[in-house]
């Protein structure tokens, strides 16, 4: 078992942590036609606003409450009423996502009775939705706050769907993606759900709204993601697929709910992991096929050949990789997922520094992880091979002379982080090529 140890430090040192607040805008971004309305100063929003727009190049929609000293001892009700109506009449979103800051957490504004008395005021808004979740800066990381957002989206009541006797024809999967997937890993998952006859529900679906695509014109709100008609259809789901251990208070909700059953898949990248994600599909497949039938479905050619490509794939890399030493620096799931990853390739994890706790730490293939920062892995770091972490580990990789794969939030140093995919057959391959590359490129 992984010993975990808190950094104790009165101060971060090159932070490694991105704000829970920025986690929740982020799995906002995943919603069709939203605009995330930070309720706090105008610096949060624009703090996040920036590294969002710098990590995916794209415009991103973001809003705020524009909380000043005045309106911070007096209450901030008015700030959210005036926000939420210049949205509703400005941007026309479909719906909006409401989260909190430092800044008003530590105020204790009353953000349910604040809705409450605004709707009443305001009839016009009466089932219009707006998703409200607590993201305090000080308490835990963004893939708290992803989460935690991902947790209040599920919960929230959209009514009844239009066409509630016209179901897809197609049985649905709910697919609730965690923080550790990035656009293009989304797109490849949805692509294997579809390939197996069913309709994948992906919450949040990233793919469609921060994947890097020109639109015809400007957009005040997301274009693409998870619409508000598929989350009226969330009950219709014959089971979730939850991908990241962060993502099981949501499924639980679902279960809650509407009595859906799910499966938690820690992580989405290696043979075996892979391989279980597949099996699901293929069991919920075949128990919606014709039940005279009694053989198996197949799982499609595609994947059979995929697979095969990457136990290629493994056999090629596993000379570079086998007998490394690498450190890394990221949120949990990702770590948890690459890690094991790199471990099953023969390759030793040196050091692993994390942002914030959860039950996956103790699994980890290393002795210890601690949760710090940066200036904690320059110090576990010295010896490794390689460091995986995101750009802000640049400074530490060139310090210490050792290579950088940059992976998480952010990279504001490299193109494509809205199409990139490092899950499934493929991006596993994809993965291992790219480490092996670098350390071909070393002359290791």
């Amino acid at each position: 078992m992984t010993t975990i140890t808190r950094n104790k430090k009165s101060v971060a040192v090159n932070p490694l942590k991105q704000s829970p607040p920025l986690g929740a805008a982020l799995a906002f971004l995943g919603l069709k036609g939203i605009v995330p309305l930070f309720h706090g100063s105008q610096g949060c929003t624009a703090f996040a606003k920036v590294l969002l727009v710098r990590h995916f190049r794209e415009a991103i929609p973001l809003a705020t409450t524009a909380m000043t000293e005045v309106s911070t001892i007096l209450g901030g009700e008015e700030n959210i009423e005036q926000a939420i109506l210049t949205l509703v009449e400005k941007a026309e979103p479909e719906l909006l996502g409401l989260l909190t800051t430092g800044l008003t957490e530590t105020r204790g504004d009353d953000m349910d009775g604040i809705l409450k008395s605004i709707r009443k005021r305001h009839p016009e808004l009466d089932y219009f939705p707006v998703i409200y979740v607590s993201t305090p800066d000080y308490k835990g990381a963004l893939q708290d706050g992803f989460a935690a957002a991902v947790n209040s989206i599920v919960a929230n009541d959209y009514g009844q769907p239009v066409g509630a006797n016209d179901p897809s024809p197609l049985p649905q999967v709910t697919i609730l993606a965690g923080s550790l997937l990035a656009p293009g890993d989304v797109e490849e998952i949805k692509d294997i759900v579809e390939t197996f006859g069913l309709k994948p529900l992906i919450l949040p679906d990233l793919s469609g709204s921060v994947d890097g695509h020109l639109d015809d014109d400007y957009n005040s709100k997301t274009p693409g993601g998870t619409s508000l008609e598929e989350l009226q259809q969330l009950e219709r789901s014959l089971v979730t697929i939850a991908i990241g251990e962060s993502m099981r208070p949501a499924a639980e909700t679902l279960k809650q709910k509407f009595g859906t059953d799910y499966k938690v898949l820690p992580r989405l990248t290696g043979l075996e992991a892979v391989d279980s994600f597949i099996w699901q599909l293929a069991q919920i497949s075949e128990a919606q096929s014709d039940p005279r039938f009694l053989t198996i479905r197949q799982v499609p050619d595609k994947y059979n050949r995929q697979r095969r490509q990457l136990q290629d794939a493994i056999l090629d890399t596993h000379f570079y990789l086998g007998g490394k030493k690498v450190s890394l620096a990221l949120e949990p799931d990702l770590l948890y997922q690459t890690s094991w990853l790199l471990n099953e390739m023969g390759a030793e994890i040196q050091a692993a520094v994390t942002t914030t706790k959860s039950p996956l730490l103790k699994e980890l293939p290393i002795d210890e992880v601690i949760i710090g920062d940066l200036e904690d892995l320059e110090d576990l770091a010295p010896g490794s091979d390689l460091i995986i972490t995101n750009s802000q580990g640049k400074r530490l990789a060139d310090k210490l002379n050792i290579p950088l794969y940059r992976m998480g939030y952010p990279i504001y140093d490299r193109l494509g982080n809205g199409s990139r995919c490092l899950v499934g057959y493929r991006g596993t391959m994809q993965f291992l090529f790219d480490i092996g590359n670098i350390f071909i490129d070393l002359g290791h």
